[in-house]
């Protein structure tokens, strides 16, 4: 995690940010990235681009599909050598352009299987940089939050660095 990164889960950290309160079934990761907001934006709402960050560290994504409005689903599958295939889908449930997105989560299989959760991703502009803030709940429990730390920082890890390519002008 570098100075650009803030994830925050649960009790621990109520004790050390009480401007920042979270229950133990919230998971929050904000990261700063070096472009602007619209393309930070586009880069969730246009599937081919997706495609290219929406899975873990050491994973690829295989299928990503939506439609991008309220009300419109979404389905994707990252494979992972060690896992096999991990699908999972939703619902967006609120879109605002350039400030906004809320959809629901599901995992096909696994311990979390069917247990849908809501993921908020807000998007602001400060100092030239946008500040995206990811935050999903409820988990079931601390631990099946947990384990969903490790796997959306690689994700977001990845959104990042495709991000920040693009803003420098990096067509690959």
């Amino acid at each position: 995690m570098d100075a650009r990164t803030d994830t925050r889960s649960g009790a621990a950290e109520r004790r050390s940010d009480p401007g920042m309160p979270l229950r133990d079934d919230e998971l929050l990761i904000v990261r700063a990235f070096d472009a602007p907001v619209a393309l930070v934006f586009r880069m969730w709402e246009d599937a081919s681009h997706r495609t290219h960050w929406w899975a873990p560290k050491g994973c690829r994504c295989t299928h990503f599909s939506h439609e991008f409005r309220v009300g419109g689903a979404w389905r994707a599958c990252f494979l992972s050598e060690t896992g096999g295939e991990n699908w999972q889908s939703g619902v967006y449930r609120e879109i605002d352009r350039d400030r906004r997105i809320v959809f629901s989560f599901v995992w096909d299989g696994g311990p979390s299987a069917a247990i849908e959760t809501s993921v908020t991703i807000t998007f602001a502009e400060a100092h030239g940089q946008t500040i995206q803030t990811f935050h999903q709940t409820p988990f079931a429990n601390p631990e099946r939050r947990n384990s969903h730390i490790t796997g959306w920082s690689g994700l977001l890890d990845r959104q990042q660095a495709y991000v920040e390519a693009r803003s420098q002008g990096d067509a690959s």
